[in-house]
């Protein structure tokens, strides 16, 4: 009985250790929220494929990202081995709408380890003279995601690794807080609630606007239209997640649900959506655009044609997909309401294309481009930048646990519980977050180069295929086919 009291006593040391050096350690969220149990966690993880090749679920088979895709940004975000062997385990020749890349016969010479320089081939409002026009660093950037809707620890590591990576980080709706200013630039969106540049009864002020942008180092400003999550519905913030500090940096009373209208107050058809473009970058001299999810294409026809006839324009569009969104949203809107990325940006980029718009404007793409394939097809189709969302909050650790809305995200990601936020070491996952979009960039200019061309921006629909589940393909030109689709592309001095 004596040894089995003293096995005991050291099995509750030895737990007991583990506990402390859980909750004191900070590279994993969930060992410092969970300590000792959260071990469990990783260990269904590293015998999880094994588990589910004979019981459960696939590699490729969840949802919104594969289990594949998952390994992938968190090997790409710790500088681990991103490889994986044996081949691939998909059924290629079967599965429909299945994209190809197509290599060249004489490809350009592989980037060295760590190459991972792309800036954007065009300079952001020196089409339209914008005073403070420039050139993106990163092709890759950070899509909007609002303190609030992600704790405070999430948006320090992610503008913090923004500063690292040398990419753009846009503010979400949601104003901007402390946490934003940890070195990375910043692109501000004002969204219909006009958090950060509101008059106190929620109208737009261009007054708090201009000195919001004399205070931090704002690059760029997106007004929101609508996004993939929910386009034509407004945000949401439920009471519980609106703190004495996020009601101050929204300008909204504590403890209140925080809603953002489903459209703005301050223009209401295409003529004074640009009279209040034109106004903010004279204003402040910052390139000024506009992001949307696709649905009906008359909007995007009266704009073109607008911008030619009048002279006033955007100086950049993000199109969302209507698959894309970190927010929380009703499910008919999230699964059944926008066109998904694809066919959304094809249809609008064809729209300025024929206008003769097209190199103009700087096209950034939005929705589960954060994969090397999806972000080459992005930019093949006219993309010049391109946004990552949920996908940096898996760099940051998200396991896909689907509780954004409900404030109990266990990685203390999407939620302002200060129990679970404190698991989330912004140091540490800003490294993270910084890799990933390196990592990104890196595979990007190695497809490119397999492509036979220096720049993901210089390759063409031509190099790729779209499987169709029936031994057969198309190509990518012709699934999406948009005016001078297929032609190759040149760097225009005229614009950059």
């Amino acid at each position: 009985m004596a040894v089995v009291g003293w096995v005991a006593f050291g099995i509750l040391l030895l737990v007991c250790a583990v506990a402390v050096y859980d909750v004191l350690q900070r590279r994993h969220s969930i060992l410092r929220t969970f300590p000792v149990i959260g071990h469990l966690r990783f260990l269904l993880e590293d015998v999880g494929p094994e588990l589910r090749q004979y019981i459960v679920t696939g590699n490729d088979e969840e949802r919104p990202f594969s289990r594949d895709q998952r390994r992938w940004v968190y090997a790409t975000a710790k500088r681990a081995n991103a490889n994986f062997g044996f081949g691939t385990d998909n059924d290629l020749e079967l599965s429909a709408n299945y994209l190809i890349v197509k290599p060249a016969v004489f490809p350009l010479p592989a980037p060295a380890p760590g190459d991972d320089h792309l800036e954007c081939r065009k300079v952001l409002g020196a089409a339209r003279g914008r005073a403070r026009a420039f050139r993106p660093a990163s092709v890759v950037n950070i899509s909007g995601m609002s303190f609030g809707a992600l704790s405070a620890p999430a948006i320090a590591a992610l503008n913090k690794g923004a500063a690292i990576a040398g990419c753009l980080h846009n503010t979400g709706e949601g104003g901007v807080s402390d946490h934003h200013l940890q070195g990375g630039d910043l692109v501000f969106q004002i969204g219909t609630g006009y958090f950060g540049c509101r008059t106190p009864d929620g109208r737009f002020s261009l007054e708090r606007l201009v000195e919001l942008v004399g205070q931090h180092p704002i690059r760029a400003l997106e007004i929101k239209l609508s996004q993939g999550a929910k386009p034509g519905l407004g945000g949401v913030l439920p009471a519980a997640k609106v703190t004495p500090e996020i009601a101050r940096i929204r300008g909204v009373p504590v403890g209140q649900t925080c809603v953002s209208p489903s459209t703005h107050s301050a223009f209401s058809d295409v003529d004074s959506l640009l009279d209040t473009v034109e106004e903010i970058a004279a204003a402040t001299g910052l390139p000024v655009g506009i992001k949307s999810a696709v649905g009906e294409l008359g909007f995007w026809e009266d704009l073109a044609n607008r911008m030619v006839s009048t002279g006033r324009g955007v100086d950049f569009i993000t199109i969302d997909g209507g698959e894309g969104g970190t927010g929380a949203a009703p499910l008919a809107f999230s699964d059944h309401v926008a066109l998904p990325f694809k066919l959304g940006f094809s249809r609008v980029h064809a729209i300025f294309a024929a206008a003769g718009l097209d190199e103009r404007i700087v096209f950034v793409g939005s929705a589960k481009l954060g994969f090397p394939e999806t972000a080459l097809l992005a930019m093949a189709m006219g993309c010049d930048l391109v946004n990552v969302g949920r996908e940096a909050m898996l760099a940051l650790g998200c396991i896909q646990a689907q509780r954004c809305h409900t404030g109990h995200c266990p990685t203390g990601v999407a939620t302002q519980s200060r129990w679970l936020t404190r698991g989330l070491d912004p140091q540490d996952k800003a490294a993270r977050v910084a890799n990933y979009v390196s990592g990104l960039r890196h595979d990007l200019l190695r497809l490119a180069h397999a492509c036979a061309v220096s720049h993901p921006a210089l390759v063409t629909l031509d190099s790729f295929e779209i499987l169709d589940g029936h031994f057969g393909s198309r190509p990518a030109g012709e699934v999406f086919a948009t005016p001078g689709a297929g032609t190759a592309k040149k760097w225009d001095d005229r614009v950059v």
